[in-house]
């Protein structure tokens, strides 16, 4: 039932102000053109409110990250507390504080293997920004310095900023310019649904270890630092890799002195079912783990980038300076809110939970690949993508012009739900305290959406 939020500003009032806000990844031109902007002005457990009074299924977990739920006033209190305690101090040189010191150490017992160092930013992208800079640094003292080249995947989504935008799959910088042009090699996707081309898994799986190993014979693996690979590519489309693959290309870079980051920064937490995936899930240990989002499930900006102690111990030598940092890097209220938000996920035992109710998600999903634009329904636990066809026999696609995923997002969002589309794929990641009734309703909604929209486009 809809419960109408009082808010300050009305909605057009709203609207008016937000004309000189830059929206991420947004049209801007169309924004001009039409007014399609939601205004959310509220939210508790796994709903959202938006201006007009509507409460909506927040099926995307704020942008992958809102874990334990919106309204969490243990994370609430903890950042006040720590505001009125210590506002700010910085860890800069040779300065710390308490919350930033136990965040740390809490990470590095929760990391896998022997990742038990931590370096704190405030986003994803910068997470994956400072571990390739490291690794940079890394091989330096070492005496390696021409291992600079990245390899990446078509498909990946690795952050915004300059250096994490050339790692990030071409598509999201059609027009704009990345740094480090050449740095960065984009290996084929593991995208089973369109380039497995009818083969198995385990055959797709030789295409791709074999794509690595030419890329490394190419460029050299004396001038390779690092392959950087999320365990379930999100903002790619949902892209779920051959049974295996993560554990072969760790064999593989580590045959070849090439270091593996596993971006966690959508999978940790607790989205698919585990702490950490990497080791839990996939059964391999990388040499860097980069996470965000759901480290404070989204009250307070933070990252971190885990790297091993091997890896210390080569840029902490007599006479290494650490060159890299940023003011708000480990800033009380965030480690305050991170530490907080660790603390429900683990006295809740959200990530053992969401091992069944992420299941129950994921088959109810898997559901609805009996209605005719359903071409496949892929991820794990809640991580789901849906990816629309317009015939499900040759796997042709829709027109980019007809917006169908759009079409469904704005169809969900009318019944209750948020859904994000991409493409002609629609994506859910919704807080992980969903129960089997909010499932269920999501389903129905999903099915309704779907159903409306096929329809149409039947005319």
């Amino acid at each position: 039932m809809n419960k109408h939020i009082s808010t300050p500003l009305t909605t057009d009032e709203i609207m008016t102000k937000d004309s000189h806000l830059i929206q991420s990844f947004a049209n801007l031109d169309g924004l001009k053109q039409n007014d399609a902007r939601t205004a959310i002005v509220a939210a508790d457990g796994a709903h959202v409110s938006d201006s007009q009074g509507n409460r909506l299924i927040d099926g995307i977990g704020g942008l992958w990250c809102v874990n334990v739920g919106h309204g969490r006033t243990e994370i609430i209190d903890a950042i006040s507390e720590q505001l009125r305690t210590l506002d700010f101090y910085s860890t800069f040189y040779n300065f710390t504080h308490p919350k930033a010191a136990q965040l740390a150490e809490k990470l590095a017992q929760l990391a896998p293997g022997n990742l038990n160092r931590v370096y704190f930013g405030n986003s994803g992208s910068v997470a994956n920004d400072s571990a390739i800079r490291i690794l940079h640094h890394y091989f330096n003292r070492l005496g390696k310095p021409n291992k600079k080249k990245i390899l990446s995947r078509i498909g990946a989504y690795h952050g915004s900023t300059h250096l994490a935008m050339a790692m990030t799959t071409p598509a999201y910088s059609d027009g704009w310019d990345t740094a480090a042009e050449g740095l960065v090699h984009h290996l084929m996707s593991p995208y089973g649904y369109r380039d497995g081309d009818g083969m198995t898994e385990a055959e797709f799986l030789e295409v791709l270890a074999k794509n690595m190993l030419d890329a490394i014979h190419h460029i050299g693996a004396e001038n390779i630092a690092c392959f950087i690979a999320e365990p379930i590519m999100g903002a790619g489309g949902i892209i779920v890799a051959p049974d295996g693959y993560h554990k072969r290309m760790r064999e593989i870079t580590a045959a070849h002195d090439i270091m593996y980051i596993a971006d966690e920064v959508v999978t940790a937490f607790g989205r698919l079912g585990h702490m950490f995936a990497s080791e839990d899930v996939f059964g391999m240990v990388p040499d860097v783990i980069t996470t965000a989002k759901g480290l404070t499930s989204g009250y307070q900006p933070l990252s971190a980038a885990i790297i091993s102690d091997d890896i210390y111990e080569v840029i902490s030598q007599e006479g290494a300076m650490f060159l890299h940092g940023m003011t708000y890097s480990g800033h009380p209220a965030a480690a305050a809110a991170a530490l907080a938000n660790i603390e429900i996920l683990e006295s809740e035992n959200i990530p053992q939970r969401v091992q069944t109710t992420g299941k129950i998600f994921e088959n109810a999903l898997r559901g609805l690949t009996d209605l005719e634009i359903v071409g496949e329904v892929r991820g794990s636990h809640f991580m789901m993508g849906i990816e629309f066809v317009k015939d499900r026999v040759t796997k042709e696609s829709f027109s980019d012009d007809l917006n169908v995923a759009f079409q469904i997002a704005g169809e969900c969002q009318d019944r209750g739900l948020i859904a994000r589309s991409l493409g002609n794929i629609l994506i859910l990641s919704p807080t992980l305290i969903l129960t089997e009734p909010q499932i269920a309703e999501i389903e129905t909604i999903l099915r309704e959406s779907i159903s409306v929209v096929s329809a149409r486009l039947r005319g």
